[in-house]
């Protein structure tokens, strides 16, 4: 089936429109009164969702210069990403947040890791290696808090120091939130910006609205048989990096 050019070329002009195997013959039925300027309207078809643009724009200021092998590699995997709809208009505010802190504070971690105390070492520890792989400085506890110190200061310390934060909701985090314990804190203080990500493996956002409206009320992503944890971290690293 023919695709619209629109999301990605563009048709500016009637020779643009002309051009495309979709839109050529509306706008040969226009005739005079097809203008270059008017809203893009993508063909009325179960396939014509637009796409999105694949990358985030970057952060000049840093320099992605000297890297090492296994930075190309996570490069190389990133080129890859796309993203639905919903999933851009998740990411990309959280990118702009974090390109603009990084205009005035270059030295935060890229991202703070919210999860349940049942999923240090399980769920957690897997999506923070994950993210690591991928060159994402990422604040985890089970990482970053020493033995003998506060870890309500140390957490405080993580959320002030990192641009963007991720939550974890998996039926443990439910039970958590539930409880009010330390991962009900990190999310209170979480949801006072607007650069945290909600990420649902293993349950739902409809799960979540019930102990937690707030978070479910924002867009996020959800791993399924469609989605793998692996590609999820991938498209977050996405919009949390500054290349």
């Amino acid at each position: 089936m023919s695709q619209c050019t629109a999301p990605i070329e563009g048709h500016r002009t009637a020779s643009g429109a002309a051009s495309c195997p979709v839109c050529r013959y509306r706008s040969s039925r226009r005739g005079s009164h097809y203008s270059p300027h008017s809203t893009y309207t993508p063909p009325s078809s179960a396939h014509s969702t637009p796409t999105p643009p694949r990358r985030f724009p970057s952060y000049a200021s840093k320099s992605s210069a000297g890297g090492s092998g296994r930075r190309a590699s996570s490069l190389a995997k990133r080129s890859a990403v796309s993203y639905s709809i919903s999933e851009y208009q998740t990411l990309n505010p959280v990118h702009e947040q974090v390109v603009r802190i990084a205009q005035t504070d270059n030295d935060r971690r890229d991202l703070f890791l919210c999860h349940a105390w049942d999923d240090r070492q399980s769920a957690a520890l897997d999506f923070y290696n994950l993210l690591s792989g991928l060159d994402v400085k990422v604040w985890f506890s089970e990482k970053d808090v020493p033995l003998g110190t506060s870890l309500l200061r140390q957490i405080d310390r993580g959320l002030r120091n990192s641009r963007a934060g991720v939550v974890l909701i998996t039926p443990a985090m439910l039970k958590s939130l539930n409880a009010e314990g330390i991962a009900d804190k990190e999310l209170s203080a979480l949801l006072a910006t607007d650069r945290v990500i909600p990420v649902a493996h293993g349950t739902t956002f409809e799960a979540l609205r019930d102990v937690s409206p707030l978070l479910a009320a924002r867009s996020g992503l959800t791993t399924s048989e469609y989605a793998s944890l692996d590609e999820v971290a991938t498209k977050i690293a996405d919009a949390v990096l500054l290349d």
